[in-house]
């Protein structure tokens, strides 16, 4: 793990034995826009850069509510141009992050993207009325950030869910059997696949919100984080 410096913002890059230079994974990760860092990804971060072959970047970008939209976008995309200098770039995302990879993907063209959890509704009307329990992501919760982000913005406009698709790179959706999101998980992998994209949904049983991060943990998580791994190297070296 090496600090580094992407776009401005701080960032961690990881790498894994005997990585190639092929291109560059950007990670951006979850925490409902308020939380979240790239300490608390390096598992994520480390799976994936084992099993893709590529350095992993985990950005540092600005927090709601002191930086709400589009903070965040603005030094994710600043992130992605200076990757995309020197090659190849995927951009992955987990929760709101996946919803930063998806608002990303309005200004930039990535070989393909990869999202895990994704929050993607910003007026929380798709998941609301999940009738399970979710072990990580409470409702209000999950509100309360979103709006931080949002700040005086059209929550509608903004919501990825409803953006074109139709332009979109190959994309992968991971979404847990018992998770909040996944209802709009499945719904935005359902959209890219009438408008044309490429597109591949997971829905990983018997687990939850995130997952992945636990891939220390829980083999199923790790499992799920090799297997995006894999996807992802696959598309940095077509």
């Amino acid at each position: 793990m090496q600090q580094t410096v992407l776009g401005g913002r701080p960032a961690e890059r990881v790498a894994g034995a005997g990585a190639a230079d092929v291109g560059a994974v950007l990670l951006l990760h979850g925490g409902a826009f308020v939380a979240g860092s790239p300490r608390t990804h390096r598992v994520l971060a480390a799976h994936l850069a084992a099993a893709s072959g590529a350095p992993v970047h985990v950005l540092d970008y600005r927090l709601a509510p002191e930086h709400p939209w589009p903070a965040a976008v603005d030094d994710a995309v600043a992130a992605y141009d200076e990757l995309a200098a020197t090659g190849p770039v995927v951009v992955a995302g987990d929760s709101a992050g996946g919803c930063l990879a998806a608002l990303l993907l309005r200004q930039r063209r990535p070989v393909a993207v990869a999202l895990v959890s994704p929050l993607v509704d910003l007026t929380r009307q798709t998941s609301a009325a999940w009738p399970g329990r979710d072990a990580l992501v409470r409702a209000d919760w999950a509100r309360a950030g979103t709006q931080a982000f949002v700040g005086g913005a059209d929550a509608v406009a903004l919501s990825p869910l409803h953006d074109d698709l139709t332009s979109w790179p190959p994309l992968l959706v991971h979404v847990s059997e018992h998770e909040r999101l996944r209802p709009e998980g499945e719904q935005l992998a359902e959209r890219a696949r009438l408008a044309g994209v490429d597109v591949e949904l997971v829905v990983l049983p018997g687990l939850w919100h995130d997952a992945h991060l636990l891939s220390h943990l829980v083999g199923e998580a790790a499992d799920a984080s090799a297997a995006l791994g894999r996807w992802v190297g696959r598309h940095l070296r077509p």
